[in-house]
């Protein structure tokens, strides 16, 4: 019988390593507390980017992948990966979704079976937080079980850099744990990068998000410079990216998001400040730069509807994408009647004031200006140009006379 894979978390990060899973012959189960999202997947709807209908039918197909709310299904498994994210609450690490998620599997956890935590996580939670509570909850010492990280790595929307040619970087509490880890993964990817520690694996989780994040707060500063010498930073970046040498492709954005994990790299600094005494300057100087970016597209677009003869206020907006919330809570303040259309609405709090719409043409061509908010390829752009009388584009998406972009 095919071995017993259990992946908590059925997001962007834990139904894309499912379906690959699946593919590779594992009997999968994705366990999620989401019962609403556990009743899509379940009756064929995939519910994060990365994984279409057709991938999510053949697992179900094949008769080796069924979603579950119910940790009893966990019972049995051989290999078990947490994706369960890590956010800064009140200036700390929040480690109490992962908690629960090692929480609900460890009645489960048999002498012999892996359990890998995959995604960013502080140097030490491996081994510090998750083993403690899955040798409590399992009855078993550390010895009984394999335990490892692994940094979770995806760019949605990227064609050629997929899960299963991704370099994946392992590593475990022991060697007998690399070795099951290894292993594992081994089935998966084209290629795995073993690291001495979780410790290790860990950084290396931190390190690459913070790269990413401080490329694009780079390209946030830009575009605000950009802005006042008249210069179009689309095409500036487009440029550097054709260097073949020393860059790292990163464009503007209104909101910094991880579609995969939504981790807050802010605790690297936490951590440092806590271990070392000093803080993390440079991701310091990017979070805060990063997190003024929704005001800076308010005061844009004011700036572009005032050249309109038009305010804000009483202006019809519509939105193609929520994220950032706070550009559309802005907007209702400021007396906007605002529209939105996101297929992703059902994961947020709909701000009081927001309509969610349906983005075709009548209703872009009633809009005084239409924003390309959230990142994505959802939309028909070339629709979006030709209805709209006005588009600010945040994302690039959009060229033309009637286009201005951030």
């Amino acid at each position: 019988m095919a071995e017993k894979l259990v992946v908590v978390g059925q997001g962007p990060a834990g139904l894309p390593l499912a379906m690959r899973a699946v593919e590779a012959g594992f009997r999968v189960v994705g366990l999620d507390e989401d019962e609403w999202r556990v009743k899509r997947l379940n009756t064929g709807e995939p519910c994060a980017e990365g994984v279409g209908a057709e991938a999510l039918a053949a697992a179900h197909a094949s008769g080796r992948y069924a979603a579950s709310a119910d940790a009893a299904d966990a019972s049995g498994f051989d290999v078990c990966v947490l994706t369960s994210p890590v956010r800064m609450r009140n200036g700390a690490p929040d480690l109490g979704p992962l908690g629960s998620a090692a929480g609900r599997i460890a009645p489960f956890l048999r002498p012999g079976a892996t359990v890998v935590l995959e995604g960013a996580a502080y140097p030490g939670t491996t081994e510090e937080f998750v083993r403690p509570l899955l040798e409590q909850g399992s009855g078993l010492s550390g010895d009984d079980f394999h335990l490892g990280h692994s940094p979770h790595r995806a760019e949605p929307g990227n064609p050629r850099w997929r899960l299963g040619n991704t370099p994946k970087v392992v590593s475990g509490v022991d060697a007998a744990s690399l070795r099951a880890v290894t292993d594992f993964y081994g089935r998966l990817v084209r290629e795995t990068v073993p690291v001495s520690s979780p410790r290790v694996s860990e950084l290396c989780a931190l390190l690459e998000s913070a790269r990413a994040l401080v490329g694009a707060a780079l390209a946030n500063e830009l575009s605000i410079f950009a802005a006042h010498l008249g210069v179009d930073v689309w095409e500036a970046v487009e440029a550097a990216s054709t260097t073949p040498f020393g860059h790292a492709a990163a464009a503007p954005s209104p909101a910094i998001e991880d579609s995969c994990l939504p981790l807050d790299v802010a605790y690297l600094p936490w951590g440092i400040r806590r271990g070392v005494g000093r803080g993390f300057r440079l991701i310091e100087a990017a979070n805060d730069v990063n997190a003024h970016m929704p005001a800076h597209v308010v005061d844009r677009l004011g700036l572009a509807l005032n050249r309109r003869c038009r305010s804000i206020r009483g202006s019809r907006i519509l939105l193609l994408g929520l994220s950032p919330v706070e550009v559309a809570k802005t907007l209702c303040r400021l007396g906007a009647r605002v529209r939105a259309a996101d297929p992703q609405a059902e994961d947020f709090v709909v701000p009081a004031g927001v309509e969610m719409v349906e983005p075709d043409a009548a209703e872009m061509a009633r809009a005084d200006a239409v924003v390309v908010l959230g990142g994505q390829d959802c939309y028909d752009y070339d629709l979006v140009q030709r209805a709209s009388r006005f588009v600010f584009d945040t994302r690039g998406r959009c060229r033309g006379p009637n286009v201005e972009r951030l």
